[in-house]
């Protein structure tokens, strides 16, 4: 580990991932803690930060587009009948304390403001552990309570009249190649045939590297992917995909993801042999 402002992950001794509480990104950003660089136990980076074709994609991390209208994802909000709109409704996530760190892994405490207004405490659990030689384990839960109150209602895109868009919650932003990523779960093979679906673990893979994603709790397995890999190669857990997700005051949704980082190409019994062993740990 490093200062309060940043924390290093290790593998049997090998830093695999960075994790910044405040990164210098502006406003409109929504700004948050998030890991950047990832990288397979070979060194190869899996993750991009601030890419030019948006911005405020930043690495691993939590990400919504509409909490009770407040905008935590970054850029522009999409508004029924209006589409995509610059508005000042950002919010952040500020880091409080680390009430645990070691070099696999921390328990820390955020706060989500917007407006002036705390709406949501969360405690946020982010362990590192080998598989195998070439492939290791993010085991990532995000707590976020109701600190309001009054409810709040999660949304995105999608529930605000954008099909197709129901990004928001745990979201990984992969490093954009000259070819777009093989994505594929059990069942399908495709963005077209993935994106949008529930499966119990979904792999996206690059030049030399695999990630493998999946939901480690009931609730989190109910939750679509949302899939790009034609347009920018990102994957994450949709919190709210054809309804609004409300949260009672006092109240607390958690969500845990585990993805396997893996050296080359996996198919999907490797793929799905990998993650399994990751879950169960």
């Amino acid at each position: 580990m490093t200062s309060d402002d940043t924390a290093v992950l290790r593998v049997a001794g090998r830093p695999v991932g960075r994790y910044v509480t405040r990164p210098e990104v502006p406003a409109r950003l929504s700004p948050r803690p998030c890991l950047h660089p990832v990288t397979t136990l070979a060194g190869t980076t899996v993750t991009e930060f601030g890419p030019a074709d948006h911005l405020h994609h930043l690495g691993v991390g939590v990400a919504v587009p509409d909490v009770e209208g407040h905008n935590f994802w970054g850029g522009r909000t999409y508004v029924r009948d209006r589409g995509p709109t610059e508005l000042d409704n950002h919010g952040t996530q500020r880091h409080t304390a680390f009430q645990l760190r070691d070099p696999d892994g921390f328990v820390e405490e955020l706060r989500w403001i917007a407006g002036g207004q705390e709406l949501l405490r969360e405690r946020r659990t982010v362990a590192a552990t080998q598989l195998a030689p070439t492939a290791w384990a993010l085991d990532f839960t995000f707590s976020l309570t109701n600190v309001t109150p009054a409810p709040l209602g999660f949304g995105s895109p999608a529930t605000n009249g954008r099909p197709g868009a129901a990004y928001g919650g745990f979201f990984w932003r992969a490093p954009k190649e000259a070819d777009a990523p093989r994505v594929f779960t059990a069942e399908g093979e495709g963005e077209s045939a993935v994106h949008g679906e529930r499966a119990d673990w979904i792999a996206l893979t690059g030049a030399g590297w695999t990630l493998v994603l999946a939901g480690a709790t009931a609730d989190t397995r109910r939750d679509p992917w949302f899939v790009r890999t034609a347009e920018y190669p990102g994957v994450g857990s949709s919190l709210a995909h054809r309804e609004r997700v409300p949260l009672a005051p006092g109240d607390t949704l958690v969500r845990r993801i585990v993805t396997v980082v893996a050296d080359g190409t996996l198919d999907g019994g490797e793929a799905a042999a990998l993650v399994r062993k990751a879950v169960t740990r």
